[in-house]
This record gives C-alpha cells, structure tokens and sequence, in this order.
C-alpha cells in the first residue's frame, strides 16, 4: 500500500480560449496567453521550495507550460493522456452562445441529477472520463517513491478528478470550484484522501 503522499493539483493558466469564452475541452491544443504565463511564474515562486519528486502532466500544451520553470530543477515531469480535459464534442473551439449555452446548462443539470452517461453530441460521459482518471491515479500512486507531487490538469477533469479521489458522487462534482492555476492540495494517509486546501489562489496575489 502507498505510503503517506501529498499532492498538489493545478488547473492550467489562462489561454486566449478561457479569456474569449471559448471551449477547449481535450481537442482543443491551446498555448497559455500572457496572463497565464504569469499566473504560472507566480505559482512556480510561491511553490518552488516544495520538494516534489514528480510533475504529472495531461498531453496539453496548456498544462505542460503551466509547470515548464520546475523543469529547471530535474524533476521528472511525466505525461499522462488520463488527465487530459474532458471532451466536448460539438462545442470544442466554439465561442458561447445563448443556444449553446442552454445545451450546456441542460447537460449540467442531467449530471447533477445523475444522468452520467449523457454527454454532449461526440463528446465524451462523466463516467467516461472519471474511468480514464481512474487508470491515470494508479499509475500516479503506483510509485511509492514518490512522496510529493504535482499534478497539472483541467477544470471540468479537476472536478471529476477530486470526486474520484475523495469518494464524492460524480453528480456533485459543481462542487469543486476552480480558477485558472488555482490549487487543491491534498494528503494520503491510511488508504484516504483529505483536502487541505480548496481552490486555493493566493500566490496569485503575490
């Protein structure tokens, strides 16, 4: 069984898609625009003294540059398709609109009812993304070496992320409030996970 672990969860730095209201969603390959640079040089000096013996990374540029300055320090950083962003089929690379809108609030709501195995036309199901998360958690916990880590990934992926960790009902998952590069930390210990912090941003006001 693993031992005690702390881990440390990021959502990605703003892009030019979050600011402009569009969606991403796993197919959507974004770069982090200047604000989220900045957001990720500001996590990297309120964090870097953390010793983390790994980085984990979805396969997106926007997570991937959201932790790029802990590259200088060796620490592995290591990708994994698992914690890629959820996929919203129809509605990636589309910028909000009072029907799309509508068709979102109404998906939202089946999945709050629990209606998760509803997704939008060609995208991807709650359940389906929480069983690829599943696969990527054990492969995260799988080394026990590895006492620290962090972990950089995706709003609605977070949500389902935090909910498969902590025991949540999937339907709840709203619950799990995010900004961009904001932080969940959280604690391993005797076979649990415990939030420590929530949606935490105050090294963003550095």
């Amino acid at each position: 069984m693993t031992a005690k672990k702390t881990i440390y969860i990021i959502r990605h730095g703003e892009t030019e898609y979050n600011k402009q209201g569009i969606i991403q969603g796993s197919g959507i390959d974004s770069d982090l625009n200047e604000t989220g640079r900045k957001q990720a040089e500001q996590f990297y000096q309120a964090y870097h003294h953390i010793g983390f013996d790994a980085i984990y990374t979805s396969e997106l540029k926007r997570t991937q540059q959201s932790v790029a300055s802990f590259a200088q320090r060796d620490i592995p950083i290591r990708i994994l398709p698992e914690l890629n962003e959820i996929n919203w089929g129809v509605f990636e690379g589309l910028k909000g609109t009072p029907d799309s809108h509508k068709i979102y609030l109404a998906m939202t709501d089946d999945w709050k009812a629990g209606l998760l195995d509803r997704s939008v036309e060609d995208g991807e199901t709650p359940n389906e993304l929480q069983r690829r998360q599943a696969r990527g958690l054990e492969k995260i916990m799988a080394n026990q070496s590895e006492n620290q880590v962090l972990i950089a990934m995706h709003g609605r992926a977070m949500r389902s992320f935090l909910c498969l960790m902590t025991g949540t009902p999937l339907s709840q998952m709203d619950e799990f409030k995010h900004n961009n590069l904001c932080l969940y930390k959280l604690e391993y210990h005797g076979g649990r996970y415990a939030i420590l912090e929530h949606n935490c941003s105050k090294h963003l006001w550095i």
